[in-house]
């Protein structure tokens, strides 16, 4: 979704529906990496779609999360995370935290903040 006007680009506010996190490739300065984002509102926060236990991918199918008590739950595990900051608070990876991506919301478009 990046444009030759805005590289940073990664989507449309509106197209995310609300309370729901979607994922997609980003480029990143490491390299394309899937990437969650996940929609409150105006605000929506970003982490690599990696699970610290064991670097799998957290969608149970591309793209499609379990939500469940305000927390993002790693399909392969069972670890939940919060959805504010993505710290692990249950499941196997307790203590550790998904790795956040900056983004922020300009103008209608959620954008790399880097």
């Amino acid at each position: 979704m990046e444009t030759a006007a805005n590289p940073r680009r990664l989507c449309r506010l509106h197209e995310m529906p609300d309370g729901e996190a979607i994922a997609l490739d980003v480029a990143l300065p490491e390299g394309v990496e899937s990437v969650i984002l996940l929609r409150r509102g105006e605000h929506v926060n970003g982490w690599l779609n990696i699970c610290p236990h064991a670097g799998r991918r957290l969608d149970w199918a591309p793209g499609k999360f379990l939500l469940s008590k305000g927390m993002l739950v790693c399909a392969a595990h069972g670890a939940c995370f919060n959805t504010d900051n993505g710290a692990c608070v249950s499941g196997p990876c307790r203590g550790e935290s998904l790795r956040a991506i900056p983004v922020r919301v300009e103008h209608g478009d959620v954008v790399l903040d880097a």
